[in-house]
């Protein structure tokens, strides 16, 4: 065997081994990095939410505020003379008309009295005739020269004096008149009585300060509430060329509507302590849900929002930058959207920016939202994260 032969097969198991080497080198580094690796994520399960879409409706534009129910009238009836009450004509707690007769007082001392008045007038009236008559004989005795002119014009001093004195007499009669029926007392206003302040029997007197009884107009009936100073504007706009503007009260829960009525006075000012203005409106009260000291709930009807885009109240978040809501994309994943919204009213918000019609929203859930979730709606969550998390 030459050297070179030689060489050749001391060199072949060498070659081989460093490949045997650099192969078990190259498996080893696989297998480590294979197990150093991190495993895949598992993908996350879809939330479940209440999903809506953006809806397109005309919606009233209402302001609201808080009122009190006060009577449309209310008179304290007094007496205006001081006297024994006779009787009472009502019944407490009753309706009573314009003109009914509610009270009565001993009126005999004024009827003397009338009477009295009717008898001086007969007696003036008597020598106001008599002297007429004398007053035609001395002047024609005048003309006849058979009397002074002094004499005649005394006479026509004399009728003068007489008829004022009959003049004074019906004065008098007509006060004596008005008197009586005093005595006599009637309601001023058509309404419902409260409680009997004095018995019959009782001495009553033109000072007192209960009165008799008070009566309350409460068909119709009033409200008197507030709303912020700068509505002022907006609602002088909705009510020009003499458009009655439609007021809604609501129990105190804001659930159930009373009565639908109608503004019919914005104060002339606005109160610079609290910032507000006072309003009143006008409700027919039939049925009496109304009731004078009640707190009511009151909406005011402006007009309306036309083809507005409402979502439930329940879908914005307030956040530091604003108002926002959830929407749900063609990818079914959230995103957070700034919006604006004008009004919110009965659980519904209408969105002036930040939505179009059609649009999907998260109406409820969103505690478990953030951006890029994978939404799913309620009803079919727990599939969906099944589903997901088999994959």
């Amino acid at each position: 065997m030459n050297a070179r032969s030689r060489n050749r097969f001391v060199r072949r198991p060498l070659v081989i081994g460093a490949l045997i080497l650099a192969a078990a080198t190259a498996s080893w580094t696989t297998l480590r990095s294979r197990a150093e690796a991190p495993a895949p994520a598992p993908r996350a399960a879809a939330v479940p939410a209440t999903l809506v879409q953006v809806a397109q409706e005309n919606v009233p534009q209402l302001l609201t505020g808080v009122g009190t129910v006060q009577p449309l009238a209310s008179v304290t009836v007094r007496t205006r003379l001081d006297g024994q009450l006779e009787r009472i004509g009502f019944i407490e707690g009753q309706d009573v008309r314009a003109g009914q007769v509610l009270a009565e007082l001993d009126g005999r001392a004024l009827r003397a009295q009338l009477e009295q008045a009717r008898a001086q007038k007969g007696r003036d009236t008597a020598q106001l005739a008599n002297a007429r008559r004398d007053l035609e004989r001395y002047t024609q005795l005048v003309r006849e020269d058979a009397a002074s002119h002094q004499t005649a014009d005394t006479q026509k001093a004399l009728v003068a004096q007489l008829q004022a004195a009959v003049q004074t007499d019906d004065a008098q009669i007509h006060y004596a008149e008005v008197q009586l029926g005093y005595a006599t007392i009637t309601a001023p206003i058509s309404g419902r009585t409260g409680a009997r302040q004095v018995d019959p029997g009782n001495i009553v007197h033109a000072n007192d300060a209960n009165g008799l009884v008070v009566i309350n107009q409460i068909d119709p009936i009033a409200v008197v509430f507030t709303l912020p100073g700068d509505a002022v504007q907006a609602i002088n706009r909705a009510g020009r060329d003499g458009r009655r503007l439609p007021v809604f009260a609501y129990d105190r829960s804001g659930d159930a509507l009373l009565a639908r009525g109608e503004l019919v006075l914005v104060d002339n000012r606005i109160d610079m302590a609290s910032g507000t203005v006072q309003l009143k409106a006008r409700f027919a009260n039939g049925e009496h849900e109304l009731w004078p000291g009640q707190y009511v709930n009151v909406r005011l009807q402006l007009g309306e929002h036309e083809a507005a885009l409402t979502v439930p109240a329940s879908a914005v978040l307030r956040g530091q930058a604003g108002t926002y809501v959830y929407v749900v994309g063609t990818d079914g994943k959230a995103q957070m959207r700034p919006v604006d919204v004008v009004q919110i009213q009965d659980d519904k918000a209408v969105v002036g920016k930040g939505l179009a019609a059609g649009e999907t929203v998260v109406a409820d859930g969103q505690y478990r939202m953030k951006p890029g979730i994978a939404v799913v709606a309620a009803g079919r969550g727990a599939d969906a994260g099944s589903r997901s998390d088999g994959r």
